[in-house]
């Protein structure tokens, strides 16, 4: 195996690996990736059993076909630390030995044979393929993974749930994501619907495609299997396992009747509780809001370190509330709406508190006081 690329090239495509390949090291190949040469193009794969990356680069000049698996860690931070736009030459000296060049610069990288490393079929996905906008899938997503679940005992609210939902005859694909303590919902209008399977898409594998369509102008396709979904970005394929188990029936919790708004300039808001909640280390500790018509008074009282409080303006069409949230929470919700005022709907100090985005119809957030 012998080859030449830029390295600028063959960079992009290693960034996008480092957050697929396995870190525990439990299967030292599972650490590598798969540099496969032949029909005139370089196949850049990566996989830690749950989740396979797929690049195939035509920018290369190979010299002889070939392939190998070399340590994605190492070889990324060798091409990070190299000039850019430098040449590389790669050249299989042995069975476990990987020469590269460039410029002044030459290694020997170990290689494990590539007869070890995990095969994939793409043949049983069906043929019905669902075309996204690649940002608005990527806006919903970001919107959804920060209620994502931690729990590991919950595992089925560790991903998002990916599912078709219906509006005055339109059609949506809709990802919810909640932990208990908050929830999130965006959606996004969709034409073909044929074939498509509602789906838990696991955490690991929202931040991978968050990172590769960050990335990436290319129009987003999805295929379906019976447990795994594949996402096609250009000439990117990313397979998941997808969550096997039942989401819940999210639509219980959300508040739809409370009829008390507040509206809050949304930069006043989070810029104010990040400076009162400073005081305190531990976010468990709440933010406590007293809520008045024309004003909130956001406050932190922390035992081991002191007391902050600020006063903001804001309007609300109820009588006045004290409730209290997880600063963090708000933070993270209150960070992902759009329209410059964001806008609570409440009932009581006790009940689940409805979030709008007034810019973004088809995204909303519901979120659990706390009990001080």
């Amino acid at each position: 195996m012998k080859f030449e690329i830029k390295r600028d090239i063959l960079l992009k495509s290693l960034n996008f690996v480092q957050g697929v390949v396995e870190k525990k090291n439990t299967l030292p190949i599972l650490s590598n990736v798969l540099l496969d040469l032949k029909n005139n193009k370089l196949s850049i794969i990566a996989t830690d059993l749950d989740i396979i990356f797929y690049d195939e680069i035509s920018d290369v000049k190979i010299l002889s076909e070939g392939n190998t698996t070399t340590s994605a860690a190492v070889l990324f931070d060798i091409l990070r630390k190299i000039t850019s736009n430098s040449n590389l030459k790669f050249d299989l000296k042995s069975e476990n030995k990987l020469s590269l060049k460039s410029d002044n610069s030459d290694f020997n990288l170990l290689c494990l044979p590539s007869d070890n490393f995990p095969t994939f079929q793409l043949d049983e996905f069906n043929e019905s393929e669902v075309k996204i906008d690649n940002k608005n899938f990527l806006k919903l997503l970001n919107k959804t993974k920060i209620s994502i679940s931690n729990d590991d005992t919950r595992h089925y609210l560790n991903g998002v749930f990916m599912h078709l939902t219906e509006s005055n005859g339109r059609n949506f694909l809709t990802g919810v994501a909640t932990d208990s303590h908050r929830l999130s919902s965006s959606s996004l209008e969709i034409d073909n619907t044929k074939n498509f399977k509602p789906f838990i898409l696991p955490r690991k594998t929202v931040f991978q495609l968050c990172s590769l369509l960050s990335e990436m102008s290319d129009p987003l396709f999805i295929k379906i299997s019976e447990n795994k979904v594949m996402f096609l970005i250009g000439k990117i394929r990313l397979i998941s396992k997808v969550i096997d188990g039942k989401f819940p029936d999210y639509k219980k919790v959300v508040p739809m009747n409370n009829k008390k708004v507040l509206v809050v300039k949304t930069k006043d808001f989070i810029s104010s509780i990040e400076r009162v909640a400073t005081v305190s280390l531990d976010r468990k500790e709440g933010l406590k809001i007293g809520i008045s018509k024309d004003h909130i008074q956001l406050s932190v009282n922390s035992a081991n370190s002191g007391d902050g409080n600020e006063k903001i303006q804001a309007n609300f069409n109820g009588e006045n509330i004290n409730i209290s949230f997880n600063s963090k929470y708000l933070i993270d919700i209150a960070s992902e709406v759009e329209d410059s005022n964001l806008k609570m709907n409440l009932n009581d100090s006790v009940s689940p508190v409805l979030i709008e985005d007034i810019s973004d119809k088809n995204s909303y957030y519901v979120i659990m006081p706390m009990k001080i």
